[in-house]
């Protein structure tokens, strides 16, 4: 039976890394605002976009490529820049974190678009929307060629390039520590009065409403910010790749696959749907890498990961509902507590009223 080597290894953490950002994106949506968006790919497509359409015009210009293939040769181009990049680490960074920037505004904008169904539509509707508008943009990208190429698809610089055999390396290792950024941000997010309000949204919408709470404003907040999240992941995936082909954007890989690992790890719960990420890239890269050994079954073997993993996401909402670390409860204070906040708050009031009678 053959061990899976360095290259497995590295490969799994890189889908790890990517696939978290995304499902920590749904999970911020989903599991602690209650938004049903089933257009997850509007936002990961829209960041993959990005990166096709403004590094290689961005270096292109820069170094004044462009100008010497009559008709714009795109894989001259890119290879010209790639050798240029391989020498430059310092350009090579800052063209990665600039066009990381470019992506997470459109993915704001794309977000921003999004919000209007979330104004008037509630539940089924809304994802029936999303899902619409996340099919949307993957036909753009494959029937108008000047952003990403259209069917064919388009390569992109390489910012990685300079770390020469070991550019996967390099690549997994920005990549893991994009991701820690984006569980550190989320984490304190959701501890903070936006998170409570979030969840208070979730549970009731009507009783937030009643205490003063701007549902729509914030519905809209927490689809901006996760789009834009989701958008980054997306260009890392592009940037890992070194190419972006439209018809790789798929419902089924980046809108049905993180929701199975939001469900499986637990909805609001970041821990658990790293947990969930975790088992469910492992399990895929392990049938991937040992297919061979799996040639025994009736059916073609590219179906198997579906098939086990629908199977896994019955016996979890049959079982185990809440997923493999269901949500915390919000801690409140105890009674204990509170009766000693209210005696310790007569107490002043007592004292502050003798004072004020004892100098009249």
């Amino acid at each position: 039976m053959p061990i899976p080597g360095p290259v497995f290894w590295i490969d799994l953490f890189i889908s790890f890394g990517i696939y978290l950002i995304i499902a920590l994106s749904l999970n911020l949506e989903f599991g602690y605002g209650g938004i049903s968006n089933f257009g997850k790919v509007l936002a990961v497509a829209g960041g993959a976009f990005a990166v096709g359409f403004f590094p290689g015009r961005i270096a292109a210009w820069l170094f004044g490529i462009g100008l010497k293939y009559e008709g714009g040769n795109i894989y001259k181009i890119v290879s010209e820049v790639n050798y240029i990049l391989g020498d430059n680490p310092g350009i090579a960074l800052a063209l990665f974190f600039t066009t990381l920037v470019i992506a997470a505004i459109v993915g704001a904008a794309l977000g921003f678009i999004a919000c209007y169904p979330a104004i008037r539509l509630r539940e089924e509707h809304l994802a029936m929307t999303l899902i619409a508008m996340g099919e949307a943009i993957r036909i753009i990208g494959r029937n108008y060629e000047p952003i990403v190429g259209g069917p064919f698809g388009v390569r992109v610089p390489d910012p990685f390039m300079w770390a020469g055999g070991f550019r996967y390396t390099a690549s997994a290792l920005f990549i893991l520590c994009i991701c820690l950024m984006v569980l550190f941000y989320l984490e304190r997010l959701v501890r903070t009065p936006l998170g409570r309000v979030l969840r208070a949204i979730r549970d009731n919408e009507d009783v937030a409403e009643s205490l003063g709470k701007d549902v729509t404003r914030i519905r809209m907040k927490t689809i901006i910010i996760a789009s834009v999240i989701a958008s980054i992941g997306g260009a890392l995936y592009a940037f890992n790749t070194s190419n972006v082909v439209s018809t790789a954007y798929t419902r089924a890989t980046w809108t049905f696959w993180p929701w199975v690992i939001v469900i499986i790890g637990g909805a609001a719960n970041n821990m658990g749907v790293m947990l969930g990420t975790l088992a469910f890239v492992t399990f895929r890269k392990f049938i991937i890498f040992y297919k061979a050994l799996l040639a025994f079954v009736p059916f073609d073997i590219v179906w198997l990961d579906f098939l086990l993993l629908g199977v896994v996401l019955i016996l979890i909402q049959m079982y185990r509902p809440g997923g493999i670390i269901p949500e915390k409860p919000t801690s409140t204070l105890s009674i204990k507590k509170l009766e000693e906040m209210v005696n310790s708050g007569r107490g002043v009031f007592h004292r502050k009223r003798e004072g004020l009678t004892s100098g009249s």
